[in-house]
């Protein structure tokens, strides 16, 4: 799978590499996507789910079934 956050969307972002000389290459700046595992009590199963630090923060803040109700109106969960 791609490296792309299944809640919020992220996806790796490009730009440069700046030396001390000021010479630019170009580079990627990857999401900090961690493979994590929840629990919804609504199925009573558990999804394990690819999301980003900052989706485990809005989880953690609004709930796991408000946050993937959200998410699926979007398109951005497949689970």
């Amino acid at each position: 799978m791609a490296r792309v956050c299944q809640i919020t969307g992220k996806r790796p972002q490009v730009g440069n590499n700046v030396s001390h000389s000021n010479n630019k290459t170009r580079r990627r700046f990857l999401p900090n996507l961690q493979k994590k595992r929840f629990y919804l009590p609504e199925e009573d199963k558990w999804i394990t789910l690819k999301v980003s630090a900052n989706a485990i923060r809005t989880i953690n803040k609004n709930g796991i079934t408000s946050v993937l109700k959200k998410a699926r109106q979007n398109g951005n969960v497949l689970v």
